[in-house]
């Protein structure tokens, strides 16, 4: 998984409140196994009209955003069915950070586990970065996971919590296989020692 440390980036406005999974990545996608190519398809029935064709106002098909790196949304993001494929469909896009008053837990613990990061705040701060997100490609906003801050383009830092082990799992690249394969010499170890005391198991 790739290392999240620091990322500086445009941020993408999205004042809806409970986008839910089926919203991020509608349910005829969920037939693939791999976690690349659905960036194409996020939020699909919000981009595309009936024949496929491009919605002009959403916020992903303006040019400003099209390179968003960040997405400020409204409150209970990620609600909805427990599909991972959602956090695969907003990393796929690169989108790699989503700041929101609250999300839904599955969600939320699914962004840590696929390199995403999800950054929870009070609206009222919320509100702060989504202003700086309407500035488009005029505004820069950082965000900091070592720090734990975000930064936006006037130099105002707001300081964020996140849970100690998710947070050094992001830093380190570190999925559930990751995490397992740092343990791999203490598994070999057990695995010798087994077969040599119990070589019938």
């Amino acid at each position: 998984m790739e290392k999240f440390t620091k990322i500086s980036g445009i941020a993408a406005p999205m004042p809806m409140i409970n986008i839910d999974t089926d919203m991020i990545i509608p349910k005829q996608f969920l037939k693939t196994i791999k976690r690349s190519g659905l960036g194409v398809n996020l939020f699909d029935e919000m981009r595309y009209d009936g024949d496929g064709n491009e919605i002009p106002d959403f916020v992903l098909n303006k040019p400003a955003y099209r390179d968003a790196e960040i997405l400020i949304a409204g409150d209970n993001f990620g609600c909805g069915s427990s599909r991972e494929h959602a956090p695969w469909a907003i990393k796929d896009f690169g989108i790699r950070c989503v700041i929101a008053p609250s999300f839904a837990d599955i969600f939320y613990n699914n962004c840590f586990k696929n390199g995403i990061l999800p950054i929870a705040l009070p609206q009222e701060q919320v509100d702060i970065l989504m202003n700086e997100a309407q500035k488009g490609a005029n505004a820069r906003i950082e965000v900091d996971l070592e720090a734990q801050t975000v930064t936006t383009s006037e130099g105002e830092v707001i300081s964020f919590e996140v849970d100690a082990f998710k947070k050094h799992c992001l830093l380190e690249g570190l999925d559930d296989i990751g995490l397992t394969m740092e343990k791999v010499q203490a598994i070999n170890a057990f695995e010798a020692g087994v077969g040599a005391t119990r070589p019938w198991v």
